[in-house]
């Protein structure tokens, strides 16, 4: 067990700076066609008669068990230093300008667990359960509120077989068509600088990797803070269950506490979750009309509230129609991961070994764990870590339109659909968001083709998707980078755009 001293916790603070790098704070393009002023009247156009409903719990606690269980998962999942963890990553669900009140820190090596302790006495605890990830316990609990599993890969050794299934690369010639030297150069500018804390970069072409590069201490089966990139985990999941015929996209989602006669919330799609356009009222950061000073958010509620997060998400009033505003709120994605763990059980499934059976075997991955709430649920909206490789492995699945190893893996349209612009975003005047909980260049502000799609994640963290380039680019780093890793990730794109004869 190791008590760090609360000056040394301090001190990396201090050292590291306060502010929020700009980009760290959503994952969202830079270019947006629409002003915040205009998305406000429009969704107050078409607001339904509901109300907001505060979550529980004080705003510091949760905050604190969110920097808890970034700890956890940065110390015992990912390897890093517990201070160099504390002043750099996981500053979405444990912002940094709170972190100072914690008065003591205690990383217990033996348990797997992270206690951090408030002026006020309050402490917040995570600890890593199995193959479930690490999760922040309630206030109170000594334990979660489920049999935590551990959940081995039915793969070969990786180190013996050839990739994408493992880890053995091709010796073959160069690719055709492609820049050996360009794309070194832009392996070295995805990096970028010292400032932009990058862990991974990673590029393949054909779905043959010949761009990788990690940072000390970090390797090729390191699973790494990827935040919302594994919404499009729980997408893919999601495409799974309908590839096994257990769902279709336009069925009306069988939520079942929406079930009662005249509950308006049994209009709502599966495809209208997946395109994050619900209509679900929630308070997010990336709302328009976001106010912090109305209280906690339960986009972050849903992450650090140490409570049954499906049950709050299904639980939430309608604002708007179904498909007819998008909001980038994790109401939809946590529904999704419901969709899932009821997909999975209704087959007579393990749920938690679902994602690893029906994808991650599939796929070759081997270094992904997605976290759980205390109940057992996934949070399939964004807590997880992931390997570089294993990112690469899913987005070399949709660049073969849902094929891998011969077996469809994804419905026929289904990665079409992905890769198509939501309605309800596109008539907020935002042509950035398509299904599956993925990103799309509709605006061109990437410099790519606009064929190319992305799953994101907070803290500058993506893998892009370039179908007209046959391109699948990796970029992981530290939260506190994320700014200049960007910057870098977007100078090293260009560099690769020209390092492919289209």
């Amino acid at each position: 067990m190791t008590r760090i001293p609360r000056y040394a916790l301090h001190v990396a603070l201090a050292v590291a700076g306060s502010s929020l790098p700009i980009s760290a704070q959503r994952p969202t393009p830079s270019k947006q066609h629409a002003t915040p002023s205009h998305l406000v009247a429009r969704g107050d156009s078409l607001q339904l008669p509901s109300r907001w409903e505060a979550p529980p719990g004080d705003a510091l606690s949760h905050y604190t068990a969110g920097f808890a269980t970034t700890l956890c998962g940065a110390v015992f999942l990912t390897g890093l230093d517990a201070a160099d963890a504390a002043a750099n990553v996981g500053f979405f669900t444990g912002p940094l300008e709170y972190r100072s009140q914690v008065k003591d820190t205690v990383i217990d090596r033996v348990h797997q667990a992270v206690r951090l302790t408030l002026a006020n006495g309050v402490t917040r605890v995570a600890k890593r359960y199995g193959s479930q990830g690490c999760v922040a316990l309630p206030l109170g609990a000594d334990s979660v509120f489920f049999t935590p599993s551990v959940v081995a890969a039915h793969l070969p050794p990786a180190g013996a077989t050839p990739w994408p299934m493992g880890d053995v690369l091709p010796v073959a010639a160069w690719p055709r068509h492609l820049d050996s030297a360009l794309v070194a150069r832009a392996v070295n500018e995805g990096f970028g600088p010292p400032d932009a804390m990058t862990l991974a970069f990673l590029v393949t072409y054909k779905g043959r990797i010949v761009g990788e590069r990690y940072a000390p201490g970090i390797g090729i089966h390191t699973p790494l803070e990827s935040w919302s990139m594994g919404k499009s985990v729980t997408g893919t999941l999601i495409g799974r269950l309908i590839q096994m015929g257990t769902y279709t996209l336009d069925q009306p989602a069988p939520i079942p506490e929406w079930q009662k006669p005249g509950d308006p919330r049994k209009e709502i799609r599966i495809r209208d979750i997946m395109r994050m356009s619900s209509g679900l009222r929630l308070r997010a950061p990336q709302d328009p009309d976001y106010d912090p000073a109305l209280g906690y958010p339960d986009h972050l509620y849903l992450y650090a509230g140490a409570a049954n997060s499906y049950q709050w998400a299904a639980t939430r009033p309608q604002q708007w129609k179904p498909g007819t505003v998008g909001r980038y709120r994790n109401t939809d994605p946590v529904l999704a991961s419901y969709l899932v763990r009821l997909g999975a059980e209704k087959r007579g499934e393990d749920y938690h070994a679902f994602p690893t059976r029906a994808l991650f075997d599939k796929l070759g991955m081997r270094d992904a764990i997605i976290y759980t709430d205390p109940y057992g649920n996934f949070l399939g909206q964004g807590y997880e870590v992931i390997a570089a490789r294993d990112w690469a492995r899913l987005g070399n699945l949709y660049l073969q339109d849902g094929m891998w190893n011969g077996e469809r893996l994804l419905p026929r349209g289904y990665v079409h659909y992905v890769r198509t612009l939501a309605p309800a975003w596109v008539a907020d005047g935002r042509p950035v968001y398509g299904g599956g909980f993925f990103w799309i260049n509709g605006d061109g502000a990437e410099p790519m083709p606009r064929d190319a799609f992305a799953m994101l994640g907070a803290g500058g963290q993506s893998a892009w998707i370039i179908p007209s380039r046959d391109l699948v680019i990796i970029r992981i780093g530290k939260y506190r980078g994320a700014d200049a890793g960007e910057a870098a990730r977007q100078t090293a794109t260009a560099t690769l755009m020209r390092a492919v004869q289209p």
